[in-house]
């Protein structure tokens, strides 16, 4: 039996601001038992729903040493079983209380350090000898450090292999290095250009790359980007010396959440042997609900996004005035720079027959969305695997998106010849480009009634469930233990 540990800073369903969380909180569920043993670690934040935080089972506590700091630190440990799988919490409420997982960035860098040594002070306390600590973005990358440098010669640790997962390249936990000395009592060799040093900075992330034993991300095209000045962040150098170590394992989505067949937040459930109406249905209500004429002939192009650069919304802003033509309405749900919040505000003001911005995240209106919405827009700068296309191919909504990262591994562009294909794409990051892709799909859509119909179809086909991801890694986890 092969013990797995994830570490991580959020995990559904105890907190979620993104997608690490779907990863931490489904992926070690869809493991085979009887091979695999699999628990997850991370912070016991003082916000946790209270639902849980009743059922949660103290362990144990001890006192830590932390750094250069005098004294030392509580470490609690509180324990959940759920779905089989039982989740550790390390309890600080110095670093852990107040009411959301992240602050400012020079706080957040010193408790995630906290987090990453408490982790390992853990396992031998609660006797959970790991196999592979399997460890997730920024907030987790100081544990194969520690565990190459303060406890290498831990005899608990002998065997024990590391696994660092970037989920999103872009934020790193960069700080001075003396507060990073501070911070972790490391030698002051481990802060060279070949270790932790970043731009004459410490790079929490970057030691997590160099001293992990493998690297994922969660799709082949991002691992393979990020190894380009382009997408690397000023890590693209280490990312290709590292090559041999790095591959890319697409993320999946839960299909007892997003199906429109059990879906009880949409307003008529569906599947693929009555999508049509359903979703011309889902489209009328919709219409209804936000205001817009309730017309099933209108072309519904659908935005659920952070609305921020990463995700392309400078395209959109380029364009809008032409994607939103007679025939076309535009719904918008998201929240993020003010810029583009006040683009769709305008447009939904100027338009309201056309656009609808709904400028705030509500899960249930994301699902009906997708089930009512003809097509989604996906546009992104970089993105490095995305779960919107995903969820929408279940929902027979058409994925438009830019081929990069997980978008291109997962959306083959629409043949009219061949009728192939499960969505429309394009390849530079271009409005001109990306208006004549939508206008490429709307050409189809009522042009091509067939071509359209078996494009949804084979879209609700595919299966990017965690189970396919499951066996990925479990492949993974044996060649690593095999060296």
């Amino acid at each position: 039996m092969k013990k797995i540990l994830f570490a991580t800073s959020e995990c559904i369903p105890f907190i979620k601001t993104g997608g690490l969380a779907d990863v931490a909180g489904t992926l070690p569920k869809n493991f085979n038992k009887e091979n695999y043993e699999a628990a997850v670690i991370l912070p016991y934040y003082t916000f946790i729903p209270q639902e849980y935080r009743n059922k949660f089972e103290y362990v144990h506590h001890f006192y830590m040493d932390y750094g250069k700091r005098k004294g030392n630190f509580h470490v609690g440990i509180m324990k959940y079983e759920m779905d089989g799988i039982k989740y550790y919490f390390v309890d600080n409420e110095y670093y852990f209380g107040g009411d959301k997982p992240y602050s400012d960035a020079k706080f957040d860098i010193e408790r995630f350090t906290f987090f990453c040594k408490a982790v390992l002070a853990i396992m031998p306390v609660i006797n959970f000898k790991p196999d592979i600590i399997h460890c997730h973005d920024w907030q987790a990358a100081l544990i194969p450090v520690f565990l190459k440098s303060l406890y290498a010669d831990n005899p608990f640790y002998f065997g024990t292999k590391t696994v660092m997962t970037i989920h999103n390249l872009r934020f790193q936990g960069i700080w001075d290095i003396k507060t990073f000395e501070y911070n972790t009592d490391l030698p002051g060799y481990m802060f060279t250009p070949d270790k932790l040093e970043f731009k004459k900075d410490a790079n929490m992330l970057k030691g997590g790359l160099v001293y992990a034993d493998y690297i994922t991300t969660v799709s082949n095209t991002y691992a393979a980007e990020i190894q380009e000045p382009f997408y690397g962040e000023g890590l693209d150098g280490l990312l290709r010396a590292r090559n041999q170590s790095l591959c890319g394992i697409i993320n999946g989505i839960d299909y007892n959440f997003y199906n429109p067949a059990l879906d009880e937040q949409i307003f008529f459930k569906y599947d693929s042997t009555n999508a049509m109406q359903g979703k011309s249905i889902n489209k009328q209500e919709l219409q209804r609900e936000l205001g817009l004429p309730v017309d099933k002939n209108k072309f519904m192009l659908a935005i659920v996004s952070r609305l921020t650069d990463q995700k392309g919304l400078d395209l959109v802003n380029w364009v809008i005035d032409k994607i939103i033509d007679d025939n076309t309405q535009l719904v918008v749900l998201g929240t993020g720079e003010e810029r583009y919040e006040n683009t769709f505000r305008y447009y939904q003001s100027a338009h309201t027959d056309k656009v609808s911005a709904s400028i705030y995240f509500n899960e249930q209106r994301a699902h009906k969305i997708y089930a009512a919405a003809d097509a989604i827009l996906i546009p992104s700068k970089f993105e490095p695997c995305g779960l919107t296309q995903l969820i929408a191919l279940k929902y027979g909504t058409v994925p438009i998106v830019r081929e990069t990262g997980g978008l291109k591994d997962t959306i083959a562009p629409y043949n009219e010849y061949y009728n192939t294909g499960n969505g429309f794409s394009f390849a530079n990051y271009n409005a001109d480009e990306m208006l004549g892709i939508i206008n490429y799909a709307k050409h189809v859509y009522y042009d091509m009634k067939k071509g359209w119909y078996d494009l949804m179809l084979r879209g609700m086909e595919c299966d990017f469930s965690w189970n396919n991801s499951a066996r990925e890694y479990e492949k993974l986890y044996d060649k690593i233990l095999g060296w």
